[in-house]
């Protein structure tokens, strides 16, 4: 790990970023869909529909949860 010094503190070059975790936590649910895990499609348009169908899933799962 790279240190930089400065005048009144050392800082570690990698700081953690405060709300990281959301992003790892969104990136782990669409990595459970098949179709996501590899790099299948030839376009972007079509990979970048499969992630929308994925988080409707997503969202419709949690719903279905949400209701008494």
């Amino acid at each position: 790990m790279a240190w930089v010094q400065d005048e009144t503190r050392i800082v570690p070059m990698f700081a953690v970023v405060p709300r990281r975790w959301v992003v790892e936590r969104c990136f782990a649910w669409l990595g459970r869909y098949r179709r996501l895990s590899k790099d299948y499609e030839y376009l972007a348009t079509s990979q970048e529909n499969a992630i929308y169908l994925a988080t409707i899933m997503l969202l419709l799962h949690r719903a279905a949860r949400a209701l008494p």
